[in-house]
Parts: structure tokens; C-alpha cells; sequence
């Protein structure tokens, strides 16, 4: 279908075009006029199918019809992080630059007060993520009554986040009567439940199928050591000219050393997660998009709702404890129409979630195979010679003592066995 079939005011389809976008995606054909016809929305889709379009352009068109005067927001948009909220926050502006609205972006890690100048100067359109939004409702620097429009986007990430409570104390400022959009690329009962209590006779548009991996991604497993999957992971970027690769890992501590071993190997890296400042996540993300990174190491909270266009590879260094988070780990890559790999290392630690992720997709992940890869074993430390080095005073004549003959073969009953005690003075 194209842009021009679904009714469209000319300034959104100006906008579409000077973007390139001539015909829709499935979600767009089908959510769209349902939006526009005023109905709730529940959408099942994958990271990459046009998605975001597909809620922001009816809502700018619907907005835009200036039965919505007040200074006060007329929709709110949820998202589950502050890089997905400036993402979508950039697409509104993007998509209603030929129209009279304004937007504004609310979210965490930056200062709150040049947020609270815009509110007061009037806005249409808030993109927000949920803690930094309560403390506007808290701070009373924003007035939800007028919300025509509720958009909860990602809400599956949102409640694995841990933000049911906040989504359901935000609702609570809304008006009564509002139409409400829903998308989330799984289905869990906690996900049902949250739409039967928002959604009222909603229309489904599921273009994928519930809990699948996006079609264009290729899956693939190599098993490996534990302590070789640095190495064969540096072999594969190196080896195969990976030149825009996305890394999971499970813990900040883990980013941060798979980051400094990739850049030593020669492999421009960065890292994202809860502990870098806004300014740092934004600059390594502005890096890998320029090309300037190679190798963008996150771990899945940092990385949700990620929007980062021509990855060409993700990665499970660590596989996901929860098997729904490896569906949203593959689909940021093979996006928009385009092709993508995900390679997942699998040492014996991981192969539990590996069963578990099998599972769900109710198919098995094909095992690839590696050209040249020789082991990498580094050098066990070496051991200190009696006589020199600190490692020696172990070995000096009535320092400590191993036995205590008196009081059994290796001490008191409270030691543990072969823990050598200091004597007494």
C-alpha cells in the first residue's frame, strides 16, 4: 500500500516522502487507519518494522486537526528508556516538521528544569519515560487532563523494567475517556493483563508471529570455552569484516573489560550501560552510528529500546536469563527490510538458557562454523621460588604453621581445612 491510500493530511505525506518512504509496512497499513478512525490499538510487531510511523503519523494528523488548543499535552507516548524516548521524540518532530506542533522529549539523566521552560511554553506531544515524568506529576509541572491519546510503547520491556506501578499511577492523572495504543513484540499473560485493563474493544494488528524472531535475522550458535569466547569473538570481527556489531552481556563489570580486550585486539569499542552518564551513552551511541565505533558492548537494560539502523551483527556474548529478552536482543539487527546475523557464544554456562531460548522459537538455533580459529591459551601465572618474593613467606620457619597436633590434623574445629593460622606472639 502506499502512503497516499490511508488519508493522510499532504503535510505527513511531504514528510514521509522527503524521508524516501514511498509504500507502507505491514503495521503501518493496517494500524493506521484504525488510529485515524479514533479505535484502541493492540500491535504486535518487532523492533524495525516501522512501527514508531505507524503510531506517530495518525497522531500528528489527528492532532493537528487544532481541535486541541490548550497549552497542555494533547497524547503521551511511554517508553521504557531515555535513548527509545529520544528516538520516537525525533521521529514526531521529523515526521510533523510541515506542521504547526510542538513536542517535547521528558526523561532522566539530564537536568529537569530547561524540560519544565518547554512544558510551560506549551506542548502538544510528550515522549516520556515513566520515573522522570512522575517527578513533573510530583513537582506539578505538568498537566495530563487533556491527553486525548495514550501510547505505551515497548510495553513488554516496560514491565520487564519493573514499571508496571509508575505506568499505572501515571494512568491515574489521565482523563477517563482517551483512545489507548499498545505495542509489544511479546505476548506474556502480565502483558494480556495490562491490556485488558487499558484497552477497551481493541483492534489486534500482529504482524509477526507472537514471540518469533524477525524474519530477516539469520540465527546462528558457535560452542566455545568459557574462557575462549573473547577470542572468538575478536577472530570473527576481525576475520569477517564485521563493521557495525552489537554486543550483549549480562553485567556492567562484563561490558566494561569486553570493551577494553576487543579495543587492545585492535577493535574500535564502547560500552552502554546504567552506570555511564547520559552524555557518555549518548556520545558512544552517536559513534557507532557515524561508524567511527565498530563494536557497541550493552547490557539489555541499557540497550532496550535501542533504535540503531544498518546493524550489521549481534552478538550474545552472554546469553539472556529471560528467553523473551534474546527475541529483543536479535531484532536490532535485520531491520527495516534489511538482512541481519546473530551469533550467539555458548559456553557450558550458557546451554540451560540456550534450552530455554530453543523453547520459545520452538525451533533449534542452526550451529555455524568458524574458518582459522586456533585457541588462544594465555600463560598460567607464574609461581613464586622459595626464598624470593612476598609469595615466599609462607615458607619461613614459624611464620604460620599448618598443623596444630593438639587440637586436631588441621587446627581448631572452627578453621577451615588446609587454612593456615598465624601464631601467637
Amino acid at each position: 500500500m502506499i502512503f497516499e491510500e490511508l488519508g493522510l493530511k499532504p503535510e505527513l505525506l511531504r514528510a514521509v516522502g522527503s524521508r524516501g518512504y514511498k509504500t507502507t509496512t505491514p503495521i503501518q497499513a493496517q494500524a493506521i487507519p484504525a488510529i485515524l478512525k479514533g479505535k484502541d490499538v493492540l500491535g504486535g510487531a518487532q523492533t524495525g518494522t516501522g512501527k514508531t510511523a505507524a503510531f506517530a503519523l495518525p497522531i500528528l494528523d489527528k492532532l493537528s486537526e487544532k481541535n486541541h488548543e490548550s497549552k497542555h499535552p494533547g497524547a503521551l507516548i511511554l517508553t521504557p528508556t531515555r535513548e527509545l524516548a529520544d528516538q520516537v521524540g525525533e521521529s514526531f518532530i521529523d515526521y510533523g516538521k510541515f506542521l504547526n506542533l510542538n513536542v517535547v522529549k521528558i526523561y532522566g539523566g539530564v537536568k529537569i528544569n530547561p524540560q519544565i521552560e518547554k512544558l510551560r511554553s506549551g506542548t502538544d506531544i510528550v515522549i516520556a519515560t515513566p520515573g522522570r515524568l512522575l517527578d513533573h506529576l510530583q513537582q506539578k509541572t505538568i498537566n495530563l487532563s487533556h491527553i486525548k491519546i495514550l501510547v505505551l510503547d515497548e510495553a513488554d520491556r516496560m514491565l520487564d523494567m519493573g514499571f508496571i506501578k509508575d505506568i499505572k499511577r501515571i494512568i491515574s492523572f489521565l482523563p477517563k475517556y482517551r483512545q489507548n495504543l499498545m505495542f509489544s513484540a511479546t505476548y506474556g499473560n502480565d502483558i494480556k493483563a495490562l491490556a485488558k485493563g487499558i484497552l477497551v474493544d481493541p483492534v489486534s494488528v500482529e504482524v509477526t508471529k507472537r514471540n518469533a524472531a524477525a524474519d530477516k535475522v539469520e540465527q546462528l550458535v558457535h560452542f566455545v570455552d568459557k574462557n575462549q569466547k573473547r577470542h572468538l569473538l575478536a577472530h570473527l570481527i576481525k576475520g569477517e569484516s564485521w563493521y557495525r556489531v552489537l554486543i550483549f552481556v549480562k553485567t556492567k563489570h562484563g561490558a566494561n573489560r569486553l570493551t577494553s580486550q576487543l579495543s587492545k585486539s585492535g577493535i574500535p569499542s564502547a560500552t552502554i550501560h546504567g552506570n555511564k552518564s547520559q552524555a557518555a551513552r549518548t556520545r558512544a551511541l552517536k559513534n557507532f552510528i557515524k561508524g567511527d565505533t565498530q563494536a557497541l558492548i550493552a547490557t539489555d537494560v541499557a540497550a532496550r529500546g535501542l533504535h540503531l539502523e544498518d546493524v550489521s551483527h549481534v552478538v550474545n556474548f552472554d546469553l539472556p536469563n529471560i528467553s523473551e529478552d534474546y527475541i529483543h536482543r536479535i531484532g536490532r539487527t535485520g531491520r527495516a527490510g534489511k538482512s541481519g546475523i546473530a551469533i550467539s557464544l555458548v559456553s557450558s554456562d550458557d546451554k540451560q538458557n540456550l534450552k530455554r531460548i530453543q523453547k520459545l522459537l520452538k525451533d533449534p538455533i542452526p550451529v555455524g562454523t568458524v574458518s582459522n580459529f586456533k585457541p588462544v591459551f594465555e600463560p598460567a601465572p607464574q609461581k613464586s621460588v622459595p626464598g624470593k618474593g612476598k609469595q615466599a613467606d609462607n615458607n619461613r620457619p614459624g611464620k604460620f604453621k599448618t598443623k596444630n597436633t593438639s587440637k586436631g590434623e588441621f587446627g581448631p574445629k572452627n578453621s577451615r581445612p588446609g587454612r593456615r593460622r598465624r601464631q601467637s606472639a
